[in-house]
């Protein structure tokens, strides 16, 4: 019942940026936390970033200074700016939203991945 769609991920060179976007449609009460993982080959889903919707943030250590998370919560849209991109940032980033339905039934939603590349 809630969708999550992602765009942004491409291919660049190391000390690059990207910025992700991941906007949330359906049957949408709330949204509490928005966030960002990541999964590169043969590795878990790690958390990257999260952000509540009062703009509370956390961050994985190995993206601190970097990455930036930020929400247009008029939009259920959130947005991950990374900068000096390494490339061992390299994975497969995807988004996820926690939040109530319409219905009041929680939800924990996720996008379908987006690609990003960091070439050395």
């Amino acid at each position: 019942q809630v969708q999550l769609v992602e765009s942004g991920g491409g291919l660049v060179q190391a000390g690059g940026s990207l910025r992700l976007s991941c906007a949330a449609s359906g049957s949408i009460f709330s949204i509490n936390t928005m966030g960002w993982y990541r999964q590169a080959p043969g590795k878990q889903r790690e958390l990257v970033a999260t952000i509540t919707s009062s703009d509370n943030s956390e961050y994985a250590d190995s993206v601190k200074g970097r990455f930036r998370a930020a929400r247009d919560n008029a939009k259920n849209t959130v947005y991950l700016q990374m900068d000096n991109l390494k490339p061992e940032d390299t994975a497969v980033y995807y988004c996820n939203a926690n939040g109530l339905t319409t219905r009041w039934v929680p939800f924990s939603s996720w996008g379908q991945g987006t690609q990003v590349t960091v070439s050395s």
